[in-house]
């Protein structure tokens, strides 16, 4: 039988299982731009990039990003409609088909969302977990109309 050269880098195949876990971690610039007193911006870092991020794809209409027309929640949609034309559930939907096509790092595990059309707003809660350290976070969006 033939024998196998490995390198020094692949180690002793015959202790070591191949499959390893590896842990990552999100890292994002904080949208505030605050800056530290040592001049440079704060970040976001795992769970808190992941909330971050899937609040921008929430925020952002259709068409409003430069060369991809298609992505965004376009949420603001329902707030220029009127009230009788949809309900809690077609916006629930929007929300976890936006989270699940354009944030992979997230999994949507409930969502509440209450329409107030006296007021022209729509508060969302979303609750998600993060992929890739399992932990449950929630973020609550308020979309209002300004006259």
């Amino acid at each position: 039988m033939a024998t196998r050269a490995f390198s020094i880098e692949d180690g002793n195949l015959a202790t070591k299982p191949i499959t390893t876990s590896q842990v990552r971690t999100y890292k994002d610039i904080d949208l505030s731009f605050a800056k530290k007193t040592t001049g440079d911006i704060f970040k976001k870092n795992d769970a808190e990039s992941v909330k971050q991020a899937i609040k921008n794809i929430l925020l952002t209409n259709r068409t409003e990003k430069p060369f991809s027309p298609k992505f965004g929640g376009d949420l603001n949609r329902f707030l220029f409609s009127l009230d009788t034309e949809f309900d809690e559930y077609e916006i629930e939907d929007a929300v976890i088909s936006a989270i699940a096509k354009f944030e992979p790092r997230a999994r949507v595990t409930k969502i509440d969302s209450a329409i107030s059309p006296d007021f022209n707003s729509v508060n969302i809660t979303i609750q998600f977990q993060v992929l890739s350290t399992s932990t449950n976070e929630q973020l609550t969006l308020s979309l209002t109309r300004l006259r």
